[in-house]
């Protein structure tokens, strides 16, 4: 089912993965099928079918449950669409998380660096 379009293969398989959570053929809570079962329909290898399945789960329309499958999420559940959520509040928190670890960082490399000048005679092989 992959074309030689130029577009990428995962791509196309997540494009119609998507038209067919949105059409409503595959429902809410229903279960994607399995990455063999999607490489042998889209006759595509098993990476670009994960890749395909990875565009849905950051979009929010599938979830994965370990040693179950990859499900359909309800609509009522789903992330509001892109550019319409709070994109900004969201790079607030990354920022400050991103902020928060390189001061835990500076700390650790400063202790190190403290604890091996301590150490005159030992080799840093």
């Amino acid at each position: 089912m992959v074309k030689n379009t130029g577009r990428p293969g995962y791509l196309q398989i997540a494009d119609d993965l998507r038209a067919q959570i949105r059409g409503g053929s595959l429902a809410p809570g229903a279960p994607l099928p399995s990455t063999a079962k999607l490489a042998e329909q889209y006759d595509a290898s098993l990476s670009v079918v994960k890749l395909a399945v990875g565009v849905l789960r950051t979009e929010g329309l599938v979830i994965g449950q370990q040693g179950k499958g990859v499900f359909v999420r309800d609509t009522t559940e789903q992330p509001p669409p892109a550019g319409g959520g709070d994109t900004a509040g969201e790079v607030a928190e990354l920022r400050a998380a991103v902020q928060d670890l390189s001061l835990r960082l500076a700390k650790v490399e400063e202790q190190l660096a403290t604890s091996t000048t301590r150490r005159p005679g030992r080799s840093s092989r």
